[in-house]
């Protein structure tokens, strides 16, 4: 992995410094190396991590990519049989179906990055019920991502970054990584808890947040009313969905020196676009725009036959750089990661409109009720900035007439919100014909274990008549 010849550099220049924290518990550069060089002798050629939050699981993770190792991190939280299965499936592709040249690995005793082009992780999707997809990645992918995105981001040694979810998640597991890159402290913590966030933000200094939508609006709404002090973050870092209005604003408050950074990318593909809003700079948050291409990324907007889209004609986001992961080492049906000629895209939609990428959604998550495609990300944009809506959850219900229809969850803002109050927010921020038929309540977002918001749990809870999304009136 191209961070450990840097980590024996911190090492040997700044030893003392603190370079992981995890639940208040630290180590410093020269005990990560020392730790991370014992742990080598038990390491074997392939790993399979799959812990919670700690400093062991850093060194793991750290010795299981040491020469041209390969390591695959799994979510402690799936079901033991799922981490056996996948586990198994690892195995039989053994590392020399795992490394990008199949080369011998190097010195067993030694930490040091292995040759750019070998494999160091398999990637793989988030699992529910199925099998997840597992892919590849090789050293070379992620150095050039890391430079990129220290670029992008303003990283310097001086930051302290705070990446309060699970390591298992590929966002935190890169803000990990790239921390070690650039000799920057990462902080994180066992299990995520907000009063814990906060404390470490208050007491550690922490400069830099990396966090899903979800978590920075509890991090920033329950700072406020507990007067957390955040003047000290100068920016936070986030992905995983589009920025509402309501948690830019109170992220605003809460943090007023932080620099605010949206960024659209994929496991697969790393990083395709991002914007930069300066301290107080507003953002069009009812849009679908997440800026313009990332540094070192070449941005098309494609047909499903390979032809180039007009500005402002939707269609497949394919991308060009040399961030692209190799591909799957199983679990692809052809749609998962599709080449065009040198151009690559997960299925994700979109439009270019003067050099800003518009996200719409995933293919798989486009509603069509009545011969109409719906992305239901327009829908939750549109109903967020509605008053008295907190956030949105909107998905597609089978139905005998239109094929689907729009559905959607609301989280009120402040004590409750009325059916006919949100259709009358919704002029002019929304086509009649996207708008959602049927609207529940919600007592708390639908959210996985990684504190993504799920629009099948949202369906599920409405199946089922689950108390926490009741029919609004």
């Amino acid at each position: 992995m191209p961070f450990l010849d840097k980590l024996q550099l911190w090492a040997d220049e700044r030893p003392d410094d603190a370079a992981v924290v995890v639940g208040g518990k630290r180590l410093n550069w020269a005990d990560l190396r020392d730790a991370a060089t014992l742990r080598l002798k038990e390491t074997a050629d392939t790993t399979v991590l799959a812990e919670p939050n700690s400093l062991d699981f850093v060194v793991a993770y750290a010795a299981a990519v040491a020469g041209e190792r390969c390591c695959a991190v799994l979510d402690p939280l799936w079901p033991q049989t799922m981490i056996d299965e996948v586990a198994q499936r690892i195995g039989q592709a053994g590392p020399t179906q795992a490394s990008a040249t199949g080369r011998e690995l190097a010195d067993g005793d030694e930490l040091a990055d292995g040759h750019s082009d070998t494999t160091f992780l398999i990637g793989l999707t988030s699992g529910t019920t199925a099998v997840p997809k597992a892919f590849t990645r090789s050293r070379r992918s992620w150095q050039v991502s890391f430079e990129a995105s220290i670029e992008f981001f303003g990283l310097t040694p001086e930051d302290k970054t705070l990446a309060p979810g699970p390591l298992a998640a590929s966002l935190n597991l890169y803000a990990l990584s790239e921390c070690l890159y650039a000799g920057a402290a990462f902080h994180s913590l066992e299990t995520f808890d907000v009063g814990d966030a906060h404390a470490a933000i208050s007491h550690d200094g922490v400069t830099r947040l990396v966090l899903a939508p979800t978590m920075l609006r509890l991090l920033s709404e329950r700072g406020l009313a507990g007067g957390v002090d955040a003047s000290g973050v100068r920016s936070i870092i986030c992905a995983g969905s589009k920025l509402d209005a309501r948690t830019l604003e109170a992220a605003r408050r809460w943090a007023p020196n932080a620099a605010i950074f949206e960024y659209y990318g994929a496991s697969e593909l790393s990083f395709v676009s991002g914007t930069r809003l300066a301290a107080g700079e507003l953002l069009d948050a009812g849009g679908t725009g997440i800026g313009g291409p990332f540094p070192g990324v070449e941005l098309k907007i494609l047909d499903d036959g390979g032809a180039e889209q007009p500005e402002g004609a939707d269609g497949n986001i394919c991308v060009r750089s040399g961030m692209v992961s190799n591909g799957y080492l199983w679990g692809d049906d052809g749609q998962a990661l599709r080449c065009f000629d040198g151009w690559y895209t997960v299925g994700d939609q979109g439009y270019m409109d003067a050099g800003v990428l518009h996200i719409l959604g995933r293919r798989s998550d486009m509603i069509i009720t009545s011969g109409k495609n719906v992305y239901p990300h327009e829908v939750e944009l549109a109903l967020a900035c509605v008053p008295g809506v907190s956030a949105a959850v909107a998905a597609g219900m089978v139905d005998d007439i239109r094929g689907q229809r729009v559905v959607a969850g609301i989280l009120p803002a402040y004590g409750s919100v009325t059916a006919t109050q949100v259709r009358t927010g919704l002029d002019g921020l929304l086509a009649r014909d996207k708008r959602p038929l049927q609207y529940f309540t919600l007592s708390e977002l639908p959210v996985t274990d990684r504190g993504k918001v799920s629009r099948q749990i949202l369906l599920d809870w409405i199946k089922n008549n689950d108390a926490r999304a009741k029919p609004l009136a």
